[in-house]
């Protein structure tokens, strides 16, 4: 999957910031980052969503078990950050600098994502053997054919993935940009909480990472099965559908929690930061369950149940074996059961740590409740172990 360094070393003048290291379509390439050496530097993942600031910290290895040392969530002020955009680079920094202060931890070293929606992809084909100078002259003849803007003005990175499937002699080479605002941004804001960015990813990918952890939890490991991933965020909702960790496809429509959070705000007298945070805590008045949120879960089912239907119908696939809730809106009481009435198929929620042990400071239930929202940040915590 795609995952990202901030570089040692720039790719002509206008790479500044590394986009790829080992992407495969949904595997893992795990790949040399001396500069970024696990075993000697700790690391944050550092998810800005645009409800909340989510941090997740983890110790361990992959060969002996992953331990959660520590995790935090703080809910952003209201339009801090719109459609993937910071808006408020002081609010969101100051939010950021709170959640890292609840941490409780030494560790200044962060993995930043930026949304898939601020990151073009391309494959292309080169030559097998090719130098890595060679391929940078051919990737920067590429950009400039499809990448809308100046290439002085865009962050650009590439990987070579590896042989293509038409032919033994070619490699498929991926490719990656993004303006270097949208970088610069989410840097900044980092920096500015007193932090350091070693790590830009991309969110789609870092969520990917951190499913493998749950892909593994499905019967069988969903070998040959059929997945769909769907993430209900704060005001939209994500469908992957993977096989083998391989991504079939993928879907965005308009649907998520702000919609509940506003009719709590509105029924209970509350600003919207309030009923965010009562929201989470599952404290709210008894009339909320029959008034509010019943009728949201049962929407939402629905709205799961249409995503697939544009699934089915753009492909040649008219069945998924499993599917996987993640998001805020994943734990809300109800919520995989209406789904799996809905669709008829099995439901289950997301939750990356399910196999690691936890550190004395991380509280089992609380991190139960929140795992299917720290989806993003716990593959970007996983940087750490890359080799």
């Amino acid at each position: 999957m795609v995952v990202a360094s901030i570089w040692e070393k720039n790719f002509k003048t206008y790479a500044k910031y590394q986009f790829i290291k080992g992407f495969s379509g949904g595997g893992v390439l795990q790949l040399d980052l001396a500069f970024l050496n696990p075993k000697a530097r700790s690391l944050i993942g550092l998810d800005i969503s645009s409800s909340a600031v989510k941090m997740v910290e983890l110790a361990g290895d992959a060969r002996n078990g992953y331990r959660v040392e520590r995790y935090a969530i703080e809910v952003l002020p209201r339009d801090s950050v719109s459609d993937g955009n910071i808006a408020s680079l002081e609010a969101t920094a100051e939010t950021v600098r709170r959640a890292w202060k609840k941490m409780a931890t030494a560790t200044r070293s962060v993995a930043v994502a930026l949304p898939a929606s601020h990151v073009i992809t391309k494959k292309i084909i080169v030559a097998t053997g090719q130098r890595e100078d060679e391929i940078e002259v051919l990737v920067e003849s590429e950009a400039n054919q499809y990448i809308p803007f100046p290439l002085d003005e865009v962050n650009l990175d590439f990987q070579v993935i590896g042989p293509a499937p038409s032919s033994p002699d070619e490699s498929e080479v991926l490719i990656a940009a993004s303006r270097k605002e949208k970088v610069e941004d989410r840097v900044a804001v980092v920096e500015s909480a007193g932090l350091k960015a070693v790590v830009v990813d991309v969110e789609s990918f870092a969520a990917l990472s951190a499913f493998s952890l749950v892909e593994r939890q499905l019967p069988g490991g969903a070998k040959g099965k059929i997945v769909a991933l769907i993430d209900v965020g704060a005001n939209a909702m994500g469908l992957t559908v993977l096989k083998d960790g391989q991504q079939l496809y993928s879907r965005e429509q308009a649907f998520g929690g702000n919609q509940l959070t506003q009719d709590v705000a509105r029924l209970f007298g509350m600003s919207f930061e309030e009923a965010e945070l009562e929201k989470r805590r599952n404290n709210l008045p008894e009339n909320y369950e029959s008034e509010l949120l019943k009728p949201f879960v049962e929407n939402m089912a629905l709205e799961v149940s249409r995503a697939l239907q544009f699934f089915f119908t753009s492909t040649q696939f008219s069945e998924v074996d499993h599917i996987v809730l993640a998001g805020g809106c994943a734990v809300l009481p109800g919520a995989d059961e209406a789904v799996a009435l809905r669709t008829q198929v099995d439901t289950v929620i997301a939750n990356p740590f399910a196999e690691m042990a936890l550190s004395e400071r991380v509280r089992a239930r609380n991190l139960l409740m929140d795992s299917s929202s720290l989806m993003v940040a716990c593959g970007l915590a996983l940087r750490r172990f890359d080799e």
